[in-house]
């Protein structure tokens, strides 16, 4: 076209459509943000929002039933499952404003409300509306993945997307996957009084992380009553006087078919990337072998001026990780005639909120091997931390990888409480390749959680203390006394 109507086009007003608008908008270009749904996407009404909403009260009830550990005779909390669901949505309304029409309007971004479709490289139909625009970015997110299971379809199944209209506690739950989103709705439900089956095909849930790292929370969830039914290949499903039945194939002991009865089954095994009516296809533009859209270090699709980002685009499935991205989709989709920048995904964070939380950025033992990177391991015990033990929470494990020698941090695995906020201190100081040693010489508060990176790094510098200098100067002291 001549002239463009738009310097930018966003399709999807999840993270990484919102964080694109806001930034396009903050640089005065001209933007329109297109959704055809809601305002926040999956992470306000499906995802990070309502889970660590539901995940609160449930640690609420936990804590109850701790009581005696924190000196009480005795407690008890007395709920209704439906009204810690309306607490749940509740807090969704609360944080709505943040990502509403309004505000971005005010932002100065142009929303939309309906189903886009990129009709050429320059236009997308909205509304039975042609939209011109210089560049588009493709954000549409991705929904949970439904596995083929034989006689899934006749089950009145649950997703992390659907799980939230629950109003009565079910008295067996089946959870179908071991990654983050099943580990934590397990414990919350579990929590909160259901009998609670985790079925996983591998021999550990979480299965990225280290397995110092995930038995700590393998263990906790079966401490609190989550039967883990692991190395367990689900078979088929059916139904049995009313209730639903999952048919496992288990590789324990050749113990053959295993049957499971439930009232309700929560499918959580992973997520897939939403590609699909909204004009890929007819342009051609590629999928990956892993379902997200293909893109280049620069976001770019096939066509240099229509970008992707956010879990559609994939590596990360993170809210972070999307904002992360579109601050790179913007800047080069607007500027990337001047100067573009490659996405650094070098210091990526993420963490699993299960209790104990799991929290890493960079490698882990288990990364380093495969890669073949020489490491070094360094760990200071939860249970050693004042804080901790004061606040009857000292589960847990800091756990630094650093190159052998140096004090240069490769990558940090933290389990314990309160581990997503931990991991901060070392996302900054490898992204600005700070050591172990400057983390020592920082001052941390006495008695809080964070003490724990500083006792690491103490735990690094005696084992690489100069045994040479060491000894000369008990020498030099001796001959002070003498």
């Amino acid at each position: 076209p001549k002239t463009f109507d738009y310097n930018l086009v966003v399709i999807g007003a999840g993270s990484a459509g919102l964080v694109t608008a806001y930034l396009a908008a903050a640089l005065k270009a001209r933007v329109a943000l297109v959704e055809r749904e809601r305002m926040g996407g999956d992470c306000l009404y499906t995802g990070c929002v309502p889970s660590k909403a539901l995940l609160r009260s449930a640690r609420f009830v936990n804590q109850v039933n701790r009581a005696r550990e924190f000196g009480m005779r005795s407690a008890k909390a007395e709920f209704d499952f439906g009204d810690v669901m309306d607490r749940v949505q509740q807090v969704i309304r609360q944080i709505e404003p943040h990502d509403s029409v309004e505000r971005y309007t005010e932002l100065g971004a142009h929303c939309i409300r309906g189903e886009a479709r990129i009709s050429s490289p320059y236009t997308v139909e909205v509304n039975g509306k042609t939209l011109s625009t210089r560049n588009i970015v493709i954000a549409t997110g991705a929904r949970p993945s439904v596995p083929v299971i034989q006689g899934l379809e006749g089950i009145d199944f649950l997703t992390s997307d659907t799980v939230w209209k629950l109003q009565t506690l079910p008295e067996r739950l089946l959870v179908l996957g071991g990654g983050p989103i099943g580990c934590e709705l397990a414990q919350a439900f579990v929590r909160l009084g259901s009998q609670v089956t985790l079925v996983e095909r591998d021999g550990a849930v979480l299965a990225r992380e280290d397995p110092d790292v995930s038995g700590m929370v393998m263990e906790r969830l079966e401490r609190e009553g989550v039967d883990l039914r692991l190395e367990h290949k689900p078979l088929r499903f059916f139904g049995k006087d009313g209730k639903g039945v999952l048919v496992c194939e288990s590789q324990q002991n050749n113990a053959g078919e295993v049957f499971f009865e439930f009232d309700k089954v929560l499918i959580a095994v992973g997520r897939v990337a939403n590609t699909g009516g909204f004009g890929l296809e007819e342009l051609g533009i590629p999928v990956a072998e892993s379902g997200v859209v293909e893109t280049n270090e620069y976001l770019q699709t096939i066509y240099p001026n229509i970008y992707a980002c956010g879990d559609v685009a994939g590596p990360y499935q993170l809210t972070h990780a999307a904002a992360h991205q579109a601050w790179y989709a913007t800047v080069n989709a607007l500027f990337g005639g001047f100067r573009r920048f490659k996405v650094d995904y070098s210091v990526i964070p993420w963490a699993i909120f299960t209790e104990p939380e799991i929290a890493r950025v960079g490698l882990n033992e288990r990364d380093a091997e495969e890669k073949d990177i020489p490491f070094e391991v360094t760990r200071f015990s939860m249970q050693d931390l004042d804080r901790a033990i004061a606040d009857g929470e000292n589960e847990g494990v800091v756990k630094v990888l650093t190159v052998p020698g140096r004090d240069r941090i490769l990558g940090v695995s933290i389990v314990g409480h309160r581990a997503g906020d931990l991991i901060a201190e070392y996302v900054l100081a490898m992204r600005n390749r700070i050591g172990l040693n400057r983390i020592l010489n920082t001052i941390h508060v006495y008695p809080t959680f964070a003490e724990a990176n500083k006792h690491v790094a103490g735990n690094w510098k005696r084992a690489h203390a100069p045994a040479g200098v060491l000894g000369w100067l008990g020498r030099f002291h001796y001959w002070r006394r003498s």
